[in-house]
């Protein structure tokens, strides 16, 4: 796959960004400096082994996951994009990885078995664009209600869609 520079910037690439492309050149597409701050382009398969490397390798202690958000560039493919903002509290360090998922069905890994944060951050990107994460312990609705038909940031999502109503529960 090899590394490259998305900004096409002449800058130095970080260390961290150099030791994740070294440790997973198959895996890792992109990576450079996006608006100052370093950020790596994986494949899907890869996505767990690479989040478990960020976390516990002793040069990179990634041990907070700060968000997980997601893109929908429709009328490309991959058509989404899932994002997640990475901190290394004993390195102050961040990062931003994202993973391309295909518009048709999109699934990734769950990452909640290395942050417990992943929970509800993953539940909200499944409750408004409708990507699963594969190994979720409780993958449902968190902002909408469960009645709740589609989801609503994606871009083919009709915005005068009527949703069913929902009442007291007697």
């Amino acid at each position: 796959m090899g590394i490259e520079n998305p900004g096409g910037s002449s800058q130095e690439l970080p260390e961290l960004l150099k030791l994740l492309a070294g440790s997973f050149p198959d895996e890792v597409g992109e990576a450079g400096l996006s608006h100052g701050n370093a950020m790596a382009v994986v494949v899907p398969g890869a996505l767990r082994k690479i989040m478990e490397f960020l976390k516990n390798d002793s040069r990179l202690l990634f041990n907070v996951l700060l968000d997980v958000t997601a893109v929908d560039f429709l009328g490309r493919e991959p058509r989404f994009e899932v994002v997640y903002h990475l901190l290394s509290l004993p390195l102050n360090q961040r990062l931003r990885i994202k993973v391309r998922v295909s518009g048709d069905k999109p699934a990734i890994d769950s990452v909640t078995a290395l942050w417990e944060s992943a929970n509800w951050l993953e539940r909200e990107v499944w409750d408004m664009f409708g990507i699963e994460f594969a190994g979720h312990p409780d993958l449902k609705r968190i902002l909408l209600y469960p009645e709740f038909q589609g989801h609503p940031l994606r871009k083919d999502y009709p915005i005068r869609r009527r949703q069913p109503l929902i009442g007291p529960k007697n």
